[in-house]
């Protein structure tokens, strides 16, 4: 379908939307009748907590429960794609592609969990498009956020929801001045993406600036935590407070990225993950040797990268055997 009056003649040859009629989507169904290709099992659960260094012991044994945050993966149908995504969304993002919003970029999703997720249980979905936002303007360009809200189902209980949100949007145009083109170019390579700094990591990056890396402790159980997370992932304690790390750490795991290229980094470079001496695992570049000399096991020690005028990271040291 296509909503009544969405769309008009604009004068540079692209479809112009009205806001009335892309707001007529909102309510109708983006998929219906989806079935997760897998019960929620064992092995799934074993490898996310395993990737995540996620120790709990609500995951294992005959009372075993999934990790909550691995609510959208029971609904992910691989290279396949969704077979049960509907008309009206189709039609809602070819509207938006003929007005010339071409480009898309997931923005943030937002989890409810509402029922603990078992070994065994089969998952079904459905998912609505709630909510089409009025024309925004953003560094990326101009356009509309796309929200849609899928319900997770066992049965008939609703185990969870998960809220999507996308903006499709208009890149922001180039200089036609192809100096000054190029000089935004340049200048573009040089900036280091920025971190996402929200009010749940707010403090790890505070410590940062003051060359201090902070791992969250619940102040219940006293487990260490990271990434910073809002609850206790052992026992779900809402009350926190931080302790430093002493900075020593050994690689637990490593990739060296030859390509894709992007702006700012230099292929090849080594991303460890990289395991402190207090238990918690942190992902961060590996500095110091030639990226084909990193090796599982090798000491390292953190330091700060000054980036640019505006921004320092932890990355971490290589150490040879036995330095200091």
């Amino acid at each position: 379908m296509r909503a009544a009056g969405a769309v008009s003649q604009g004068t540079s040859g692209h479809e112009a939307l009205s806001y009335e009629g892309l707001k007529a989507f909102e309510g109708l169904a983006a998929a219906q009748g989806g079935e997760g290709k897998d019960l929620v099992n064992g092995p799934m659960i074993r490898h996310w907590c395993e990737a995540m260094g996620d120790a709990s012991a609500a995951y294992e044994g005959p009372d075993a429960i999934a990790p909550p945050t691995m609510l959208q993966a029971w609904t992910m149908p691989g290279l396949s794609g969704y077979a049960d995504r509907t008309g009206p969304y189709d039609d809602l993002l070819r509207l938006l592609d003929g007005a010339g919003y071409t480009s898309v970029v997931a923005t943030d999703c937002e989890q409810e969990y509402l029922r603990p997720l078992r070994p065994g249980d089969a998952i079904t979905y459905d998912a609505v498009i709630e909510s089409v936002s009025p024309l925004k303007t953003t560094k990326l360009g101009t356009g509309h956020f796309v929200t849609t809200r899928m319900d997770v189902r066992v049965g008939e209980e609703v185990a969870g929801t998960h809220r999507f949100r996308i903006l499709k949007y208009a890149p922001a145009a180039r200089s036609s001045d192809p100096g000054k083109a190029s000089k935004g170019a340049a200048a573009a390579k040089k900036v280091r993406p920025r971190p996402v700094v929200n009010r749940d990591n707010a403090g790890f990056w505070e410590g940062v600036t003051d060359h201090r890396l902070l791992i969250q402790r619940c102040r219940g159980c006293e487990t260490l935590r990271f990434p910073w997370l809002p609850g206790c992932n052992a026992c779900g304690g809402q009350e926190w407070d931080t302790v430093e790390a002493s900075g020593e750490g050994t690689v637990f795991s490593f990739v060296v990225m030859h390509h894709p290229p992007f702006p700012a980094f230099d292929p090849p470079y080594a991303v460890g993950l990289v395991e402190l001496a207090e238990g918690v695992r942190i992902v961060s570049n590996v500095v110091g040797v030639p990226c084909d000399k990193v090796r599982i096991g090798m000491p390292v020690r953190l330091e700060f990268l000054r980036v640019d005028e505006e921004l320092e990271l932890p990355v971490f040291r290589a150490l040879e055997d036995g330095e200091a």
